[in-house]
């Protein structure tokens, strides 16, 4: 059966169109632009029309690949930025008039759940494993092992809302990134019990955020998927990148090799959710995976057909 599933993130708009059979994924095609829908959206409360636009522009060329490739109308499911807009719903109803997708709007547990399923395609744990997804919005955290998820949690703090409530300067000054890891940490040490934060035994980090981070301790000259996927982060090599790209303004940032010049704005901020993710846990490493709430989604879409 080949299904497509759409990801409308707070940063990007995201499409896989794949061959589903039971719990295996065949990838046919993968698309990401960056939209910035949620941008506005933490300090105004609404999607704005510059946002909507872009996203329904990529949505139009998505239909084109849908159609050729004989998938059946995509499941779109919508995260951070859409659940806290006021016209988050009534974008969704336009979305599925125009484009005669199937919509539906992840509660934050659902986007965390949906983001484990992803990454464990293909994977068995052992033992208690940590399942990051830094998104732009929000990021999720589920804690699991052999027999499923034991725990989750998603929390407002995504590297697009995280960059516009603190990082204001170009670069960041040392008091900005202060005080915005801090709040990653408050909010930590607030919704995370402690037992859990002792639990994982490793990490699995998805989303741009890890899988950059992948690339850049690397040092590739261009993003490669499959040199990402899979790549073990010390999180010394986390500090250290953070330092790196924290000290660069935007403009020498955005000509860093393999970071994709339209996430430099909010990168800084999301290793900061990385670097403070790995402190309260202790974990030393964290594995980068390019399977992630999108390959869920595929999983999803074939499942409610």
């Amino acid at each position: 059966m080949i299904v497509a599933a759409i990801d409308i993130g707070t940063n990007t708009t995201r499409l896989i169109v794949a061959e589903v059979a039971g719990a295996s994924l065949e990838e046919l095609e993968r698309q990401t632009v960056i939209t910035r829908l949620g941008e506005g959206v933490d300090r105004s409360g609404r999607l704005s029309a510059a946002g909507i636009e872009r996203v329904h522009e990529t949505l139009a060329a998505y239909h084109e690949i849908v159609d050729r490739l004989g998938a059946a109308p995509a499941l779109v499911v919508a995260t951070s930025a859409v659940r806290d807009a006021s016209n988050g719903n009534e974008f969704l109803a336009e979305i599925e008039r125009r484009f005669g997708f199937r919509v539906r709007l992840l509660s934050g547990s659902e986007e965390a759940l949906l983001a484990f399923r992803g990454a464990m395609i293909g994977r068995s744990l052992t033992g208690p494993a940590l399942v990051v997804d830094i998104g732009g919005g929000s990021t999720e955290l589920v804690l699991g092992g052999a027999a499923g998820p034991s725990f989750h949690v998603s929390l407002d703090i995504g590297a697009v809302r995280l960059t516009e409530r603190w990082l204001h300067a170009d670069p960041p000054t040392p008091a900005e990134l202060a005080h915005c890891a801090e709040a990653v940490r408050e909010l930590l040490l607030d919704r995370i019990p402690a037992e859990i934060l002792h639990a994982p035994h490793s990490a699995i980090g998805c989303a741009a955020t890890i899988t950059t981070l992948a690339a850049l301790d690397q040092q590739l000259p261009a993003y490669d998927r499959e040199r990402v996927h899979g790549y073990s982060i010390s999180r010394h090599a986390v500090h250290e990148q953070l330092a790196r790209l924290a000290a660069l303004p935007l403009t020498e940032r955005r000509l860093v090799p393999a970071l994709e010049p339209e996430r430099a704005p909010v990168i800084v901020a999301g290793v900061i959710v990385c670097r403070e993710l790995l402190d309260a846990f202790a974990l030393e490493t964290i594995e980068a995976s390019e399977l992630d709430i999108l390959d869920g989604a595929a999983l999803l879409a074939a499942e409610s057909l």
